[in-house]
């Protein structure tokens, strides 16, 4: 991993905070994620769902997708009770 050091505009460091701050992140794992999102849609020389495979992995305020499907169909009720 590398360190960089680059100039950023007060005003969005203040957007970028405040974003990190509801997130309950750190400023630079933001960092990390705008950049991982921006190589990702830039990519050449993919397709789009390898663009996007992966792209949520690290996220933890989403439950597991599997889950989420069954607590949708269990919700489902039959047009008949309409």
């Amino acid at each position: 991993m590398a360190r960089i050091l680059t100039d950023i505009p007060d005003e969005d460091i203040e957007k970028l905070d405040a974003l990190a701050k509801r997130q309950g992140k750190s400023r630079a794992a933001e960092i990390r994620e705008a950049i991982q999102l921006y190589l990702v849609q830039h990519a050449d020389n993919q397709d789009w769902i390898t663009r996007g495979a992966g792209l949520w992995k690290h996220k933890s305020d989403i439950g597991d997708a599997v889950e989420y499907q069954r607590a949708m169909r269990e919700d489902r009720r039959p047009y008949d009770d309409v």
